[in-house]
């Protein structure tokens, strides 16, 4: 289970890959305010070992985001949350470090996309993969609680996408894209696209073995999403603010939005994006390009490692030999 939501875990269902009709890294740390001065919960816990209810009242103000925990759940102490936040989390990264070793060894560039549901995030990857079409080969994990429709439209792109269905489950993890992977028949030297179950907060505690999280955030929001989910946009490396087409229509305030995602975040790279006009898709595609490039590269460095060990192990052996 989650320990941030309490959604569950045994309902995942991995749909097999299909093609259309025709043929980074490391833990998750949590964000906090600067002059937070809150102590990291791993050596906090015990503070709160018989406190379940960590809450400070201020007038019309309940908070529950107090204690090392940084959440609530009903018969849990902070200790008890931090314990099996720390086990949870502790093996995902395991495995998205398994991930991140198995896609690297392929030259294979991996993007998490998360954002709110409704922000655009599947009419944006359909524009990327036609965009690229020819020049990259693309495949596509989908992750949404319930349905197919996601990866059908991916699929009618020519773009390979594997569903995967959460159940009751709010985030992918790094155990699902990992039974995912093989299924792909990935090509080496190509791009991997994620997009994540639509949700601002748990995605963001689980690593998945990518080399990047891209969060998308639409202008029909709010400009204050990034104060309001401050772990997403912490973890994000790339912020794509998205539908930049409707501004002329409505009070968003695009400084405002960038001041407070780079509140959170000073290093995020921003790029204003429309899938409708194809507005920051230059540079979105370019910065894609460079990435599967990077990938590429590190790639032939693993291979030409590789083989100077096997020379080397062959050359001390005929040695040892003689």
């Amino acid at each position: 289970m989650c320990t941030v939501c309490g959604c569950g875990s045994g309902e995942v269902t991995i749909g097999a890959a299909r093609a259309a009709a025709r043929p980074a890294p490391g833990a998750t740390v949590a964000w906090r305010p600067v002059g937070d001065g809150g102590t990291p919960h791993a050596h906090a816990a015990h503070e709160h070992e018989h406190d379940p209810d960590p809450v400070h009242v201020d007038g019309d103000h309940m908070h529950f985001g107090q204690g090392p925990a940084r959440a609530h759940a009903p018969g849990l102490t902070q200790g008890q949350m931090v314990r099996i936040e720390q086990d949870i989390l502790g093996k995902n990264d395991g495995l998205a470090s398994a991930n991140r070793a198995w896609l690297a060894e392929r030259g294979i560039f991996a993007l998490n996309l998360v954002s709110s549901p409704g922000s655009g995030k599947t009419t944006l990857l359909c524009r990327t993969i036609r965009a690229l079409s020819g020049t990259v080969p693309v495949a596509v994990i989908e992750g949404d609680q319930q349905t197919e429709f996601d990866a059908e439209r991916i699929r009618e792109t020519g773009a390979r996408a594997l569903q995967i269905n959460t159940g009751k489950g709010c985030h992918l993890d790094a155990h699902m894209v990992g039974q995912a992977l093989p299924r792909l028949d990935l090509a080496d030297n190509s791009l991997l696209l994620v997009e994540n179950v639509g949700n601002l907060v748990c995605p963001a505690a689980f690593d998945l073995g990518e080399a990047h999280k891209v969060v998308i955030l639409s202008v029909t929001e709010g400009e204050d999403k990034p104060l309001k989910y401050p772990d997403m946009f912490a973890a994000a490396d790339v912020m794509l603010l998205n539908k930049v087409d409707l501004l002329p229509y409505l009070s968003f305030d695009v400084e405002r939005a960038v001041a407070y995602a780079r509140r959170v975040n000073p290093e995020l790279l921003v790029i204003h994006t429309s899938a409708t006009t194809g507005e920051g898709f230059d540079t979105w595609l370019d910065w894609i390009r460079q990435g599967v490039a990077r990938a590429g590269a590190g790639k032939a460095e693993t291979v030409d490692a590789l083989k100077r060990r096997i020379a080397d192990l062959e050359a001390r052996l005929a040695t040892e030999a003689r």
